[in-house]
């Protein structure tokens, strides 16, 4: 597109050439001159003078410190979210287009709704439904009575076990496995494990993301629940009966375990552990690497290797790296004592 398309897409005003020809977007230290790039960081000021972008985004107030002539600038309220709807043109551009390919497996009784993809080699069990502009992309596997809703995206290589319920605008990215077992077995009097049943599902709320090769375990009975507007990493684990409030984020390689409830706009880090059975209330923001043993009822940031509130963590923290200099001093007083 011309630079006053894409001017009049983000409602910019242009410093510069308005027929600049851009083919795509680029990282500001290495976009080339086709591409469009942004400034909203203020440590990524130095690059706009070595940039060879073809434009760039910023800000109103946005005053560089050597003009440059031969790049324009195409000035917004806010360039980051300006740069997102670009990126998300942009992928758009890149889409594949509709229809259900030859090598798709659709079983009876499924309902597809219109405008939607289904690459090849996706496999649809029985009485499953597909919304309306929704992407499944190559070799997935929906399984029987799975509700997907509209405009989901599933990327390749994904698998939704039977009767598992997702909403509308989801995204699921490669490798991740919705609704397999729970991990739960019943040690008898040998001391063997039986296999406890898991006979529930997982829902999934409208405007949830799920990175690659995650797993969210079904329910062994009831739902594993997913609320609204809520972001998994990749690498995450969560287990049966798992209830995750709206708008709260997970970063990869967090681990939850069964029957734990976390509440609304909570974060948790990457690595952190949640034991089963505890509750999280909302506002709560647990560290990296925490591992959290019994429910937090009071917002607030939790950080240290058991989960407590950040200060009393790091005053913790200050005295231990105290104990070198009050074991000196001690020494030194009974050395005084010892003379007298």
């Amino acid at each position: 597109m011309k630079l006053s398309e894409i001017a009049g897409i983000l409602d910019g005003d242009i410093e510069g050439s308005r027929d600049t020809e851009i083919t795509g977007a680029g990282k500001i230290e290495s976009a080339k001159g086709d591409q469009i790039t942004f400034i909203s960081n203020p440590l990524y000021e130095k690059y706009y003078e070595t940039t060879s972008a073809g434009c760039v985004i910023v800000s109103r107030e946005f005053e560089p410190s050597k003009v440059r002539s031969d790049i324009p600038l195409l000035r917004v309220d806010d360039p980051y979210i300006a740069f997102v709807k670009l990126l998300e043109l942009f992928e758009e551009e890149n889409e594949e287009g509709e229809g259900i390919s030859d090598s798709a497996v659709i079983d009876e009784n499924c309902e597809l709704g219109e405008g939607i993809y289904i690459g090849e080699f996706v496999r649809l069990g029985r009485e499953s439904r597909v919304g309306d502009g929704t992407r499944i992309y190559h070799n997935c596997t929906i399984g029987k009575g799975v509700v997907i809703g509209k405009n989901c995206l599933v990327y390749s290589n994904v698998s939704i076990y039977d009767n598992c319920r997702l909403a509308d605008n989801i995204i699921i990215h490669s490798g991740t496995v919705i609704g397999s077992d729970g991990f739960g077995f019943a040690k008898q009097s040998d001391g063997s494990y039986k296999k406890i049943p898991q006979t529930g599902n997982v829902v999934i709320g409208n405007n949830v993301e799920i990175g690659s090769n995650t797993s969210i375990d079904r329910a062994t009975i009831g739902s594993t629940v997913i609320g609204n507007g809520v972001k998994i990493d990749n690498q995450v684990q969560i287990a049966h009966n798992v209830e995750i409030g709206e708008n709260t984020v997970i970063a990869a390689q967090a681990g939850i375990a069964g029957s734990s409830r976390i509440g609304k706009r909570c974060m948790i880090a990457g690595q952190a552990g949640i034991v089963g059975h505890i509750s999280i209330c909302d506002d709560v923001i647990i560290g990296a690497s925490v591992g959290v043993s019994k429910s937090i009822t009071e917002p607030g940031i939790y950080t240290g290797y058991r989960a407590k509130p950040s200060k009393e963590d790091l005053r913790q923290e200050v005295r231990i790296r105290n104990l070198e200099a009050l074991e000196k001093r001690l020494k030194a007083i009974e050395e005084r004592i010892q003379k007298i």
